[in-house]
């Protein structure tokens, strides 16, 4: 698979051979989707709660007489059809939203994002990505150069200027191979991949 070499203006400038068993793979909707909902599952907390009706404030007093009213029976004003009621199924601080992937899924499920990026355009590759300060202004206008306003950057390496240059920008992430996810490969408009980081992303997900 040929991947476009962008030059320090945005520019192909030439083409890569990129491995096609990442990046030249038929696209599979349904696995993406798969992986992307176990993502986003998998970084709920839980910590939500709801009162059963043995938790809410209320009086064990019977409301109204039982007869006579016209009224539908009532025994505590704690009953789930009123309003201020306990709930019949409560959420739990302890409920657990995980949801279990396989290695092999996770693995053809994330070079299938990577070759549809790649056959739509919105994935290239640089030579590297290295600033010499951490200065938020020199990467912005590095990438205003190339005409990228959301852009996901995946570098071999991460270093402590390229961390603090980037952390403040809005629509860009530079992250290292290992910590590419389904859900920012989809969310972002633009993927660089380094060329160091294309031999690191063979080895996880060829």
């Amino acid at each position: 698979m040929q991947l476009e070499l962008l030059n320090e203006q945005g520019q192909a400038a030439s083409k890569y051979d990129a491995p096609e068993t990442v990046f030249g793979r038929e696209y599979n909707e349904d696995l993406v989707h798969q992986i992307v909902v176990a993502f986003r599952a998998n970084a709920r907390q839980g910590t939500r709660a709801q009162k059963d009706r043995e938790q809410v404030k209320h009086s064990t007093k019977k409301p109204f007489k039982q007869k006579g009213t016209g009224r539908a029976r009532a025994g505590m004003t704690s009953s789930p059809l009123w309003r201020g009621g306990g709930r019949i199924f409560p959420n739990s601080p302890e409920e657990n939203f995980t949801q279990k992937i396989n290695k092999k899924m996770y693995r053809a499920g994330m070079a299938s994002i990577f070759s549809q990026l790649a056959r739509e355009g919105r994935l290239a590759v640089v030579d590297s990505m290295k600033v010499d300060s951490p200065k938020t202004k020199q990467l912005a206008a590095r990438f205003k150069a190339m005409n990228l306003e959301s852009v996901l950057v995946i570098a071999e390496e991460v270093d402590e200027n390229l961390y603090l240059a980037s952390r403040n920008l809005v629509n860009v992430l530079v992250v290292e191979p290992r910590y590419a996810d389904p859900l920012s490969l989809v969310h972002y408009k633009k993927v660089l991949v380094t060329k160091g980081a294309i031999d690191k992303l063979k080895e996880m997900f060829a």
